[in-house]
């Protein structure tokens, strides 16, 4: 195809019904028989206006530049800045509808990937779609901070962000002059019974005399506790190290550089589901892989004994410390990979909460050896989730699956699912 004919494709707009949602934002329509890829704020049952961006052998990759035929599920977006900002994706569809499109995703990618049609159980989320991330990250230049537009370096400047609680917002309004004077790159802002942050500034601009100026800045505009690390991975921490949130009436601490579930409210319905659907679990071992701090296996270790396998050396200090401040005796932290850990005893319950890429082979295949009696696997990825699950249920049946939204207004889609081994009885007299 000659360039001037390239050039005219891709030029080349046309009318077409966006149909079928797919993860990641997008849609699938089809024109003339071919497949489209639409990409934009379209919702199913629209007619649309796309533009081609690329085509391929089988389908066309295009943009929305127009709706033609609205859903009755469109909304006006509540932020300003929506579809600049590549942080939300979903805010002109009514919430109802999101959960929706977000379910149907959830069921291609199992029947696509995994080649099982199951029911998926009704989702869980919290109702308020607005307000729930008790942590954000935002990008800060010399002239703005926000967030970055859609694939680019370009910074959209906010005051505020309707996904962020209150706390978070209140600082950014009033921190601009500071993060700017500190030459802050990015700025992580926690939020529990207090507030800390964790930014990162560029070697070169600092001696220590800097850092701890730029501290003791932080400190008195209100934060807690601050983490500053440089671009050669030095790390400074000074004030409170670490937030507290209530966790099944445990106080669970985590510091700046761990992972937590940043929607808390909804995080502590999904633990207390899980905890509930595995009881009884009264003599019980328990195996926590990719383990954090301990959300989702320590309110089970009042009734169970828990092994926490955490790669992440922040997280395993701050679940020891979340051991001894609630004095839980049967717990114990182990500082590994998950794939480096090798299951040597026997468990009635492995947890499973790997990131994005899921489960690596050599996971499933520890997994599968030690045949525990019961599998809860939290994924945060529809298509690694049905790809580890097709593996799993060689040996195991699956008891649910259902969507825990705990990103609303984004194409984000988490997965909660409750496996059982088929032969129990085969299990036990292997043993």
């Amino acid at each position: 195809m000659s360039c001037v004919k390239k050039l005219q494709n891709y030029c080349k707009k046309m009318i077409v019904k966006a149909d079928i949602p797919a993860y990641g934002g997008f849609l699938i329509g089809r024109h003339e028989g071919k497949v489209v890829l639409i990409k934009g704020a379209a919702i199913p049952g629209e007619t649309v206006e796309v533009i081609i961006e690329k085509e391929k052998k089988d389908y066309y990759s295009t943009s929305v530049t127009r709706i033609i035929e609205p859903s009755p599920y469109r909304i006006k977006p509540a932020c300003n800045v929506f579809g600049s900002c590549g942080g939300c994706h979903l805010q002109f569809i009514a919430y109802e509808k999101q959960v929706q499109v977000k379910q149907e995703i959830l069921r291609d990618c199992l029947k696509r990937l995994a080649n099982i049609d199951v029911d998926v159980s009704m989702p869980v989320h919290c109702g308020k779609p607005w307000h729930y991330r008790y942590r954000g990250q935002f990008k800060v230049s010399e002239d703005n901070i926000g967030f970055y537009r859609e694939k680019t370096r370009e910074i959209i400047e906010i005051d505020s962000c309707p996904l962020m609680v209150e706390e978070i917002n209140g600082y950014i309004k009033h921190a601009g002059t500071l993060l700017r004077e500190c030459n802050v790159t990015d700025i992580h802002i926690s939020s529990g019974d207090c507030t800390v942050v964790f930014v990162k500034v560029p070697v070169q601009a600092h001696s220590g005399t800097d850092i701890e100026k730029a501290a003791s800045l932080f400190l008195k505009s209100g934060i807690s506790g601050v983490c500053i690390q440089t671009e050669d991975e030095r790390v400074f921490t000074y004030g409170k190290p670490y937030i507290t949130l209530d966790l099944e009436n445990i106080l669970y601490t985590v510091s700046p550089m761990s992972f937590f579930q940043c929607n808390w409210r909804l995080n502590q319905a999904v633990v207390a589901f899980i905890k509930d659907s595995l009881m009884p679990l009264g003599g019980n071992k328990i195996l926590d892989l990719y383990a954090g701090a301990g959300n989702c296996s320590l309110p089970l270790s009042v009734d169970a004994e828990v092994r926490a396998v955490e790669e992440n050396l922040s997280a395993v200090e701050d679940g020891a410390r979340n051991i001894e401040l609630n004095d839980i005796k049967n717990y114990t932290f182990i500082h590994s990979s998950a794939e480096d850990f090798l299951i040597e005893e026997a468990f009635q319950v492995v947890i499973l909460n790997p990131p994005r890429p899921g489960l690596t082979n050599r996971v499933v295949h520890h997994v599968l050896t030690a045949m525990p009696e019961k599998i809860v696997y939290l994924s945060c990825n529809p298509a690694t989730f049905a790809r580890d699950i097709k593996k799993l249920i060689k040996r195991y049946d699956i008891e649910s699956i259902q969507l825990v939204d705990f990103f609303p207004q984004t194409f984000h889609i988490e997965t909660l699912a409750f496996l059982r081994i088929k032969n129990l009885t085969k299990k036990k007299n292997a043993l």
